[in-house]
C-alpha cells in the first residue's frame, strides 16, 4: 500500500468528521460532500470502506508528532 502524505491525510480526516459531525444532526444521509471525502479517504488508504479507510489513516496518523499536526 501507498502511504499517502500525512498532512495531507490529516487534513482529509478532519474534514470528513467534521462534515459528518455537522451532517449527523441534521440527516440520516451522507452530503455529496461527505460521500467525496469518504471516496477520497479509501482511495488514499488502499480501503472500500469508509470505517476501515478512518481507521488505517487514524492508525497512520497515530504516530505524527504534534508539532507537524499543528503546521497544517
Amino acid at each position: 500500500m501507498l502511504i499517502p502524505d500525512l498532512a495531507f491525510l490529516r487534513r482529509l480526516v478532519d474534514a470528513y468528521e467534521a462534515v459528518r459531525a455537522e451532517e449527523a444532526a441534521k440527516v440520516a444521509e451522507p452530503s455529496p460532500q461527505a460521500r467525496d471525502l469518504a471516496y477520497t479517504l479509501c482511495v488514499s488508504t488502499g480501503t472500500r470502506d469508509v470505517r476501515l479507510a478512518l481507521e488505517t489513516a487514524h492508525r497512520l496518523l497515530a504516530p505524527m508528532p504534534e508539532r507537524a499536526r499543528l503546521a497544517d
